[in-house]
């Protein structure tokens, strides 16, 4: 793949989260609003929902290679789906490096090797818990779809000013998280010995 071929994907995906292709962004919008609805609204469960579709897609299409034989023309042809053996060890290999990687720290988080992370951790999980409380998985897809393709668009037309409230905001939450840091974190104990004699 040459260099333009390889910048064609990125460069699409730029232009519609920028609303230059502004038909496939509202598309984007509509298509996740309804689906939102769909789930959300009609509390259908989401494996019936997906099962339905491609029963309808499979009907759809046997009716059309039929209809095609009938009338003694072509029927449709569809694209054939092969999976490589190259790629399928390139997606495992990156998995399996990715899944040692967050193994590796989530041992070290669990065996209280550094308290603070483990502190950050608990907090953390505690908030999106929380969070997972109030909104259900479709209902937050929802909402990051909708910053997804809203805020990069907002962030070019008014970037000068986000970036000066922003400023504002990082240096009030950093000289707060100063505060909590000196006087919550560093008294912490770094790490917990896990063979104390009594």
């Amino acid at each position: 793949m040459s260099e333009s071929e390889a910048q064609l994907p990125t460069a699409f995906v730029a232009d519609v989260l920028l609303w230059k292709r502004w038909h496939v962004s509202l598309g984007i919008i509509v298509v996740a609003t309804v689906a939102w609805v769909l789930f959300e609204w009609t509390s259908l469960p989401f494996l019936t929902i997906c099962s339905d579709v491609l029963l309808i897609l499979i009907v759809l299409l046997f009716l059309h290679a039929n209809y095609a034989a009938l009338r003694n023309k072509q029927p449709p042809t569809l694209p054939e789906l092969v999976v490589s053996e190259e790629m399928v060890n390139n997606v495992a290999a990156s998995f399996r490096v990715k899944i040692n990687n967050m193994l590796l720290i989530a041992h070290d988080i669990t065996i209280g090797k550094d308290f603070r992370i483990f502190f950050k951790v608990v907090i953390c999980l505690w908030l999106l818990s929380v969070i997972g409380s109030a909104f259900s998985f479709f209902t937050l897809a929802y909402i990051g779809t909708l910053l997804m393709i809203t805020i990069p668009a907002l962030y070019s037309k008014y970037g000068g000013y986000v970036d000066k409230c922003c400023g504002v905001i990082h240096r009030q939450f950093s000289r707060h998280y100063r505060i909590v840091d000196e006087s919550v974190f560093n008294r912490l104990p770094r790490n917990i010995s896990k063979d104390k004699e009594s």
